[in-house]
């Protein structure tokens, strides 16, 4: 069974940085896209950021020019730099992969709190 496992979560200050790390374990060689979603507390769940297979790279308006998605496919992991921290940011951040066979899988969770 394919799990996701997100890290690096925290507290943080406004304009500070945070690295989130999406690990994947069980039996799977790859992934086709991956991403990270947040859902803050009163909303819905949103697209952050996605990463294809390829390298291709897509952002949520909010955060283009602050945050950075980044995978390495011999770890089977999925980054998510986010720098430039806003209160806003604030969230649960989580994040999915899609397997070869299209299934859809999903991480935990790690929350993000940033204070003004």
């Amino acid at each position: 069974q394919v799990q996701l496992a997100e890290s690096g979560g925290g507290l943080v200050q406004a304009g500070g940085s945070l690295r989130l790390s999406c690990a994947a374990s069980g039996t799977i060689f790859s992934f086709n896209d991956m991403g990270w979603y947040r859902q803050a507390p009163g909303k819905q769940r949103e697209l952050v950021a996605a990463i294809t297979s390829g390298g291709n790279t897509n952002y949520a308006d909010s955060v283009k020019g602050r945050f950075t998605i980044s995978r390495d496919n011999a770890k089977k992991t999925v980054y998510l730099q986010m720098n430039s921290l806003k209160p806003e940011d604030t969230a649960v951040y989580y994040c999915n992969a899609r397997t070869p066979l299209g299934r859809l899988v999903w991480g935990q969770g790690t929350q993000v709190i940033v204070s003004s």
